[in-house]
């Protein structure tokens, strides 16, 4: 009988081996819908996903978040920002992609967080000035890893890594095409 090496929590010859085997499994398509509430606070829903061409319900019920703006913004504090939900979007993907790389390494990671940090100017956003860009001029990630047996070179190396693989990073720092449709309620 094979031997399972569970590491980071990932079952690492699953990781391996399954898309190795099978690169449709790699094809994702993921959703999300929102719904404004009141004032700048909207709700979303994240739920089912395509995954291989066949629709993937193995979550049973939507995640929900809450999302509004900070009382300077005309918010209510009732959930995180749209752009700091951004940030925090990059934080797991750097995460998972440190801890997942980290296990099919041999890499044992015993604590790993990130801190982010954007810098925006809302003028643009606001229509008071289009000399700024309406997005963040600059994010900036720091990453703190406590792992056992590996160097720094070693770790150093995996971030550097883990940037380049990282697919919220690449929508970020490549952009994307993203395509809006209106669609008027009568």
């Amino acid at each position: 009988m094979a031997s399972v090496t569970v590491r980071n929590g990932i079952d690492v010859p699953a990781l391996l081996e399954t898309i190795e085997a099978k690169p449709e499994l790699a094809e994702f398509t993921f959703r999300a819908s929102t719904s404004w509430q009141q004032g700048t606070a909207s709700t979303a829903q994240i739920g089912a996903f395509v995954h291989a061409g066949d629709e993937d319900e193995s979550r049973t019920e939507p995640f929900t978040l809450e999302g509004d703006e900070p009382p300077v913004l005309l918010g209510r504090n009732e959930g995180p920002n749209a752009v700091e939900l951004l940030l925090a979007a990059l934080g797991f993907c750097y995460s998972v992609g440190y801890v997942a790389n980290a296990a099919a390494r041999g890499i044992e990671i015993e604590q790993m967080s990130y801190e982010l940090e954007g810098d925006i100017d809302l003028r643009n956003f606001l229509g008071i000035s289009q000399e700024e860009r309406p997005g963040f001029s600059e994010i900036r990630a720091v990453a703190h890893v406590k792992a056992v047996g590996a160097s720094e070179a070693e770790l150093k190396q995996l971030c550097s890594y883990v940037q380049e693989t990282s697919p919220v990073r690449d929508v970020l720092a490549n952009g994307v095409p993203v395509k809006t449709t209106l669609e008027v309620v009568a």
